[in-house]
Formats: structure tokens, sequence, C-alpha cells
């Protein structure tokens, strides 16, 4: 028996995660969904999984959560800035609590990347190295969900902006990429995976959306100042719209492009066609 941990078991990706691993074989009280918020987690709960409570910023829950874990998915959190930190606290529990293997939800080419959402990744990397405990790397692309709301209001405005150019997205799902990490979680295989879908353009995204919706929708490209003018009056921090407008130029030096096809090989498939995927945006 070995028993597998996903941390952020609740969140979009980790839920996915748990239930690929349960599809490909893995018996339900074998995971733990190591979560911040246990109520939150009854569904998981419901279907057999070990619910256990494991909160990043409290160190203490999370040595009782990994108690008796053999292999552990380590999901990247949410909070940018502090995830070095917080990522360091899971890393230092698994040792202790005598993990035996740990994947790693990354960024493609952490190592090289010069897009401003790696640093974090690359030092959890590196912390990883250091901890002695095999590990794999999932570098996983961007994610054909980050487009769900340029997608709704595209339906409204017309355009979806981006600074984005012509420059090639390997985006995948989200369903896609917790395949992939429950394949890694079960063969236990260490290594470094870049992970990354059938790359498109901004303008075909629109493009897809037009057709799917029956409605006008065009890219419009703007430059980063623009566009992260655009993103502030959404709402987002100042800081981190001038990152994801920055994110989005790097698109057009082809930074979240990957000529890999490691997703293809741990899903057994090719990923989720654009097509697909824009269908399940807009019934969303």
């Amino acid at each position: 028996m070995t028993t597998i941990a996903v941390t952020g078991a609740t969140g979009h990706l980790g839920r996915l995660v748990v239930e690929a691993l349960i599809a490909r074989g893995a018996a339900p009280g074998d995971i733990v969904a190591a979560v911040r918020d246990t109520a939150k987690a009854a569904p998981l709960a419901a279907l057999g999984v070990q619910v256990r409570r494991a909160d990043y910023d409290e160190p203490p829950t999370l040595a009782a959560a990994f108690a008796g874990v053999d292999r552990l998915l380590l999901i990247s959190g949410n909070a940018v800035g502090q995830r070095v930190p917080q990522h360091r606290a899971v890393i230092d529990a698994a040792v202790a609590a005598g993990v035996g293997f740990l994947a790693y939800t990354s960024i493609l080419r952490a190592d090289s990347s010069p897009i401003g959402l790696a640093p974090e990744h690359l030092a959890t990397e590196q912390a990883l190295a250091a901890s002695g405990i095999p590990t794999a790397l999932l570098r996983n692309g961007w994610y054909i969900e980050n487009y769900a709301g340029s997608v709704a209001g595209a339906l409204h405005t017309g355009t979806i902006a981006g600074s984005a150019g012509d420059g090639r997205i390997a985006a995948a799902t989200r369903a896609d990429y917790a395949e992939a990490a429950a394949a890694v979680l079960l063969s236990g295989e260490a290594g470094v995976y870049e992970l990354g879908g059938t790359p498109f353009t901004m303008a075909e995204l629109a493009a897809e959306v037009a057709e799917q919706s029956g409605k006008p929708v065009a890219y419009q490209d703007l430059p980063v100042a623009e566009y992260q003018a655009v993103l502030a009056g959404l709402g987002l921090p100042e800081a981190y719209a001038g990152l994801l407008a920055d994110t989005d130029f790097k698109i057009t030096e082809g930074h979240l492009d990957t000529g890999s096809d490691d997703l293809a090989k741990l899903i057994g498939r090719p990923s989720t066609p654009l097509s697909e995927a824009v269908a399940a945006l807009l019934k969303a």
C-alpha cells in the first residue's frame, strides 16, 4: 500500500488530481487530501479519501498531515511573494515525516525563464534539490482556464485584449495537468517534466470563441503599459497587473511555448483540443 497526499486538494487543480488518482486505480483510502479548510473537503471525504488539515503558514499542521505519507504532491501556493517560505515549510515537514517522493507543480523552464512568476518556482526547485527527497518537477505551462474571464468578457466587448502578439501559448486544461500529476505520483518516477499542450496564438483563441459563440470576437494586441492599465481597471493590484502584463509580453518571445511532448506521454493521449477547451469555457 502506497499512501499519496495532495496539498491544496480542495482547489481547482488539487481536486482534479485526487479524482484522476482514483480514476487511475488508486484506492481512495490511500489518498490524503491535505487542505487548509477541512469543511470544504466534504465531497472528497465522501469519496473515501482521508482529509487532513494542512496550512502552508502553520508548519505544525503540515507535520501531522504528512505522517505515514509515502508520496506527496506539493501544489504551488497562490500567494505570490510568499510562496518560497510556504513551500520550504512543506518540504521541511515532508523530510521530517520521511516522505519518500515529492512532486511539485512548477513553471515551464523554471531554471531559465525570465517570466516574473519563475523565481519563486526556481527557489522551490532548489530547496527540493537540497532536501534529498527524490523529486519530480512538474513544470506546468499556462492553463487554458486562465482565459476564462477574457472569454466571458469578449462575448460582451467583442475583443480579447493582451500583449502576446502572435506568440504561441502551449496551454492545456487543468484536467490535463491533473492527469499528468496523477500519473507521476502513481509511478514515483523522479525527473523534470516540461508540460504543455498544443500551442495556439491569441488570435486563434479569439477566432475559436467567435466561431463557437456566433459573436464577433477579435484579439486586440496592446502595448504592455496599456494592457497593465486594462488589468488594473478590472480591479487587480497595480503590481500584479504589471506582472501579468509582462508575462503576456514574454509570450511573444516564446517563453510559454514548449516543444516537449511530456504531457501527452504522461497522460497517454494528446492534450485537450482548443475547441473542446473553449466549449467548456463558454459553458462555465
